[in-house]
């Protein structure tokens, strides 16, 4: 299996051989497991002796689930000395009955047992990690590829897209389309068929909706759950109206509320919350939702792949690459009661910075961007997109900005 680079690795290596748990949180298919496999094929490359237990496998899931004394005695049996330096990884860390007390143990107990392990469910591993793991444990959240990783993946033969001629930028245009259009997750990036695309991204969520959402939030109507994916997946990038989807959907509020945190633990969709410095004039009260992948957006909202560039799937595409970067908390958008409104503003320690995205050059008209520089100082907007020629330097295509 080739194994690519993932960009957080570079936040990961500091880290090896710390007394620090080293948790990797991601939806499923996002790429743990390779993640894991390229740490794990580095640090044998470094000469460190590596064991993985992966427990899909209920052969294995079981025999950690006796306790690390078993546990012990399975290292042992693997060729593991006592008071010897080694690397474990455990896959899907949340299946074990208690991993708490099992982590904790080897924490305390075992210094030169060097854990690095993934979980599929923030919600699911916060139910299951109790405070006794407490500065023992630093996580890395892992999401679908970057277009930075999404052409390595494609081992594309342009390693700087920054300078690039007109031919250059019609080839990697092409390319973001296609990124937006099927989105970032692995198996679908390297699946070459369409019509395969589809039906592998289609089994993820059905996967997840049968074996992780059904579990975790105690689902009695899937129906209905399924709706509100649906209703969610064609407002990502607008306002979020949780009376308005009860109405919609037939789900209570309470019940959206929950289901909606949930498919926020479960890395599906994210909300965004209004930057403003003047809560009696911005609209603060609704946040935004984005999908964290538009080619999931795409299959849930039009139950296949959009034929042609669409807005708000291009919307939650951006979003995706801000996340990835620069952390959801530092996104906000802009929206008044007079009706100006900027798709993002980057809230950094540098400064702020308004984005508009528009699928065409231009659709672009810079009222709002120069409102907000003036009001709040920013720095000058930008303006991203994928048609069309740029202006100036404040006007991008999406692979610029990052």
């Amino acid at each position: 299996m080739q194994l690519y680079k993932r960009s957080v690795f570079d936040q990961i290596q500091p880290y090896l051989g710390d007394e620090t748990i080293l948790v990797l949180l991601g939806a499923r298919q996002v790429g743990k497991t390779h993640i894991l496999r390229y740490i794990d094929n580095y640090l044998t490359e470094q000469g460190h002796k590596t064991i993985y237990y992966d427990l899909e496998f209920p052969n294995l899931l079981s025999l950690l689930n006796q306790g690390t004394d078993t546990f012990i005695a399975d290292l042992a049996n693997k060729g593991y000395l006592k008071d010897e330096n080694i690397f474990v990884f455990i896959d899907e860390i949340q299946y074990l009955d208690n991993p708490s007390s099992f982590l904790k143990i080897i924490a305390d107990h075992y210094k030169n047992i060097h854990l690095i392990v993934s979980g599929s469910s923030t919600f699911d591993i916060k139910t299951k990690f109790t405070n006794s793991l407490a500065g023992r444990t630093i996580e890395f959240e892992v999401f679908p590829l970057s277009f930075a990783e999404f052409l390595i993946f494609k081992e594309s033969e342009y390693k700087n897209i920054i300078n690039l001629s007109s031919s250059g930028i019609k080839y990697i245009g092409r390319l973001y389309a296609e990124f937006v259009t099927y989105g970032g997750y692995p198996k679908i990036v390297l699946e070459p068929d369409t019509v395969k695309k589809q039906q592998h991204l289609l089994q993820l969520i059905d996967t997840y909706v049968r074996k992780d959402i059904r579990d975790l939030a105690d689902i009695t109507d899937i129906t209905k759950f399924n709706g509100m994916l649906k209703v969610l997946s064609f407002q990502s990038g607008q306002l979020l109206n949780i009376a308005a989807l009860s109405r919609e959907t037939g789900i209570s509020q309470p019940t959206i509320h929950k289901y909606l945190s949930i498919l926020e633990e479960t890395f599906i969709i994210k909300l965004i919350t209004p930057y403003s410095h003047s809560p009696s004039v911005e609209i603060s009260k609704n946040p935004k939702i984005f999908f964290l992948d538009s080619g999931l957006q795409s299959l849930l909202w039009l139950d296949g792949f959009a034929p042609t560039l669409l807005g708000n799937i291009l919307e939650t595409n951006i979003f995706s690459e801000l996340v990835k970067l620069h952390g959801r908390h530092n996104i906000h958008f802009w929206r008044t009661k007079s009706g100006q409104k900027i798709d993002f503003i980057l809230d950094l320690p540098t400064g702020l910075t308004p984005i508009e995205v528009k699928t065409n050059f231009v659709q672009y008209s810079s009222k709002h961007l120069t409102q907000f520089a003036t009001k709040y100082k920013s720095k000058p907007g930008l303006v991203v997109a994928l048609l069309g020629t740029p202006k100036d330097q404040y006007y991008l295509y999406p692979w610029q900005l990052f």
